[in-house]
């Protein structure tokens, strides 16, 4: 389980992260792209990730992370539950996320074996 306090944080320690409001929900961006958003009432995140990315986060939990239902899905958006989901997963999960839209020069600061 991940509060929603350790998935803001987690996405926030990004570099040059930050948090706006995207409909109902809150977004994480990185040079104005969205690789995250959060939906605190439902206690789920939704992920910007690859189809392989996607496919292999979704084998490690099938209950925790799996694609959105409809188009979007197919196109790598992921949801994941926060109840369901444990901080090392997420965090990885989220930087594979951060790190698929955010310009070559800040995904390089990221330090994947973290």
């Amino acid at each position: 389980m991940v509060s929603i306090i350790q998935f803001r944080k987690i996405a926030l320690s990004l570099p040059e992260v930050v948090e706006l409001p995207h409909f109902e929900k809150t977004s994480f961006r990185v040079n104005k792209k969205i690789f995250a958003t959060l939906a605190e009432q439902d206690y789920k995140a939704c992920l910007s990730l690859s189809e392989i990315d996607q496919d292999v986060f979704s084998t490690l939990g099938r209950h925790a992370i799996y694609p959105v239902p409809n188009k979007w899905g197919k196109h790598g958006w992921t949801f994941v539950d926060l109840n369901e989901v444990g901080e090392r997963i997420l965090k990885d999960a989220l930087v594979t996320a951060y790190c698929k839209v955010a310009p070559e020069r800040l995904a390089a600061k990221i330090d994947r074996d973290d």
